[in-house]
């Protein structure tokens, strides 16, 4: 087995889930890597698991309570934090996640979660009940960790302890170490050049004061007050590019076609539009005052030409006809009036010859970077929470990612995008 992992050091946090046994698979896994584990768990963490087999597993001691013995020794939660080299809450229940969240520093994971530096990434496998997953107030605890730069490796669907069938089981063992291995691998990739701050090398993470105008859903052209033209975008890209510019501390107006999804992050201004134009005009309007675009959203190719003002009554023959006429291109518009050090990120969606038409809309619509989805990849495009992506730039050089959650993703789509706006040789 290839020590991937050799010389890391790892906190590993286990809290009372009856996930837990997946705890000890995980740690077997880190120590076959090469791994040096810590174990941190919970009192209710005990109940599911015991302190000697996660010992018997790690070599080391198992640390559970702020205080050793009754002769005053006691764990020092800050020297954790200097020790590690990364810290992983595996199972994560609700209850601590949203201490985590709240900073409710009343047992010793908690303390060690925030005594590590901001060199130190933290990741974070939710696992609970799909309702108290999918809850708003787990949710926001979510958001709220992930603008504090926790990565979240999301639960995923089956069998639940409740015996119900749906999201909230948490991430198998092999998957989680192989996302750590995947961190490791690009942090020593950032560290030749940045220094890294909670994941993110120093060039990215660092959005302050950057103004992001980012489109996002799709648009509605209308035939008649109920019925449209329109696509299967969700918004669901475009939203996740929004909260992650904004919990990198970037100011974010986020030019909103129809959707139900809405908004958590207060670095967020948000318009909502539902035509072509509205967006277009929505969009001329802002341009000017950002330091970058990232135009995800689905718009439009066509309008009716003629939209009725009252409902259009089904013809007793059935068929009608449709004149269309082309919507504006928001993208290329914006193209042409990108001023210097302005920098724009599009997307294209294609289903043949991918790259080629990818490169031929960046350099037509005089974008610094695309984003490449293709209909070929299962788990892509409208209407999943999975995109699988290829990051193309102006000089063709290209990053392909495999597929994962549109929050990761999201990640990725960033570090690019800010990177750009330090390059000052890609005018």
């Amino acid at each position: 087995m290839v020590m991937s992992l050799k010389g890391k050091r790892i906190v590993l946090g286990i809290t009372g889930s009856i996930a837990a046994y997946k705890s000890a698979i995980l740690i077997r896994l880190l120590v076959k890597k090469g791994a040096e584990v810590q174990v941190v768990i919970t009192p209710a963490g005990k109940e599911f698991i015991t302190p000697v087999t996660l010992s018997a597993l790690s070599g080391k001691p198992v640390i559970s309570e702020f205080f050793a013995t009754g002769d005053g020794t006691w764990h020092s939660h800050v020297e954790l934090g200097q020790w590690a080299d990364l810290m992983i809450v595996a199972p994560a229940t609700a209850t601590t996640l949203a201490k985590m969240a709240g900073g409710m520093a009343d047992n010793m994971l908690i303390t060690t979660y925030l005594s590590m530096p901001p060199s130190v990434p933290i990741f974070a496998a939710p696992a609970m009940d799909l309702d108290m997953f999918v809850h708003p107030t787990t949710q926001r605890n979510l958001d709220q960790l992930k603008s504090d730069g926790v990565h979240i490796i999301d639960p995923v669907e089956g069998e639940l302890a409740s015996h119900l069938e749906g999201k909230g089981r948490m991430e198998e063992p092999e998957n989680i170490v192989a996302m750590i291995e995947d961190y490791f691998i690009d942090g020593v990739h950032h560290r030749t050049e940045h220094k890294v701050t909670r994941g993110y090398h120093e060039a990215t993470h660092n959005g302050d004061k950057k103004k992001i105008l980012i489109t996002a859903g799709p648009t509605y052209e209308r035939i008649d007050p109920v019925r449209y033209i329109g696509n299967f975008s969700s918004g669901k890209m475009g939203f996740a590019i929004a909260e992650e510019c904004a919990a990198r501390g970037g100011e974010v107006l986020l030019i909103a076609g129809p959707t139900s999804l809405s908004v958590h992050h207060p670095n967020i201004t948000r318009v909502d539009v539902e035509s072509a134009q509205e967006m277009l005009d929505a969009a001329l309007q802002a341009f000017p005052d950002v330091d970058g675009a990232i135009l995800s959203a689905a718009v439009a190719d066509y309008r009716p030409q003629q939209a009725s003002g009252e409902k259009i009554k089904r013809d007793e023959e059935g068929a009608i006809t449709l004149s269309l006429l082309p919507n504006p291109d928001i993208a290329a518009t914006l193209g042409k009036i990108k001023k210097p050090g302005q920098r724009i990120v599009g997307f294209a969606l294609e289903t043949t010859n991918e790259e080629a038409n990818a490169l031929k809309k960046l350099k037509k619509k005089n974008f610094d970077l695309i984003v490449l989805n293709s209909l070929k990849d299962e788990g892509a495009g409208f209407g999943h929470d999975t995109n699988k992506v290829t990051i193309i730039s102006r000089n063709g050089s290209k990053r392909s990612f495999e597929l994962k959650s549109k929050e990761e993703v999201a990640k990725d789509i960033v570090d690019a995008t800010f990177v750009a706006m330090l390059d000052n040789h890609s005018e």
